[in-house]
């Protein structure tokens, strides 16, 4: 499915195909994203418990965001959910990342007037964290969370994926 093609710049579905170049994209930039993750998003995608939304720039594949109609953990249970986002670090800066939010939030907007997502806590989040904020999205109160559990006064924790703040935004 084709959600937005203008400027050289196309927001699609993800293909079966995809999966390597995703995965090799990211190596390249010293992440560990293997194909096998982007296999499963393809077969989640298909049984309709995530969609995946390509930005592909002049033919390349530039980054990815996924949603979950309904989350499956955190504050935001059951409401959908923003789940691993992600621009490769050479096409960030070119808007690529707010217009495959823009997209998402349209799609989301059909059936709820609430997103949700939890962004990592670390300083390679910072550019996720600041971006939020300034499309709208506000911490729902609840603190933070880690391993998918509220995280208690005096609990310790590792600064990891695991750690999170989970953010909400009005659609309507």
């Amino acid at each position: 499915m084709i959600y937005y093609n203008e400027d050289k710049l196309l927001i699609r579905s993800l293909k079966e195909k995809d999966a390597i170049e995703l995965s090799k994209g990211f190596e390249e930039q010293g992440w560990d994203k293997p194909v096998s993750q982007f296999e499963k998003y393809f077969r989640e995608q298909n049984n309709q418990e995530r969609q995946v939304f390509i930005a592909e720039l002049e033919g390349s594949i530039a980054g990815y965001v996924t949603l979950l109609p309904k989350a499956i953990s955190g504050p935001f249970k059951n409401l959908p959910e923003v789940c691993d986002f992600n621009v490769l670090i050479k096409y960030q800066g070119r808007g690529i990342g707010n217009k495959l939010l823009d997209t998402l939030e349209h799609e989301v907007q059909k059936s709820s007037d609430i997103i949700t997502l939890g962004v990592g806590m670390h300083y390679g989040y910072g550019p996720a964290q600041r971006m939020y904020v300034k499309r709208g999205y506000i911490p729902d109160g609840s603190g933070l969370w880690y391993k998918n559990k509220r995280l208690e006064l005096h609990s310790a924790c590792s600064n990891i994926d695991d750690l999170v703040l989970y953010l909400s935004k009005k659609l309507k």
